[in-house]
C-alpha cells in the first residue's frame, strides 16, 4: 500500500507530533525509527515523499539521502530533511546531497505542512 509521507524520526514525541499534524492535514503516514530501516521501508511502502531526520540510530539521514539519490528507482523521491537548530553545516550537506527541502527543529507545524504540500505538488491558494 502506497502512503503519502514516510517519516524517519527516532524521537517518539517528535514522531508523534509529525504524524498527528500530517494526518490532520489529510495525508496517509508511515514511520520508521532507525536509519537501517528507511530504504527498505521506502521500497516497500512506496511513499510519495520522505521526511528524514538527520540524526537517526544506526545510519545518519545523510547516508540514507546519499543512498536514495544513488538509486535509479528512488532518486526522484522528494526528501524533506529535518535537523537541529543552528546546524548550518547540516543544511549545506543536505543541499549538496540534493534534499528537496529543509526544516529546522524546533519547527512550526505550519512550516512542515507547507513544505510537505509543496513537495507533493499540492499547492493551495494563498489568502492575502
Amino acid at each position: 500500500m502506497a502512503i503519502d509521507v514516510l517519516i524517519a524520526e527516532d524521537e517518539p514525541s517528535i514522531l508523534e507530533a509529525l504524524d498527528f499534524i500530517l494526518r490532520r492535514a489529510g495525508w496517509s503516514i508511515g514511520s520508521v525509527t532507525d536509519g537501517e530501516a528507511v530504504v527498505d521501508a521506502v521500497r516497500r511502502l512506496q511513499p510519495r515523499m520522505l521526511l528524514l531526520d538527520v540524526m537517526l540510530p544506526k545510519r545518519s539521514g545523510f547516508e540514507i539521502l546519499k543512498q536514495i539519490r544513488a538509486s535509479e528507482s528512488l532518486r526522484d523521491l522528494p526528501v524533506l530533511v529535518l535537523t537541529a537548530k543552528g546546524q548550518a553545516q547540516d543544511r549545506r550537506i543536505a543541499e549538496e546531497l540534493r534534499a528537496d527541502a529543509f526544516v529546522t527543529k524546533p519547527y512550526a507545524n505550519a512550516e512542515v505542512v507547507s513544505a510537505v504540500r509543496r513537495l507533493l505538488g499540492e499547492q493551495v491558494a494563498e489568502r492575502g
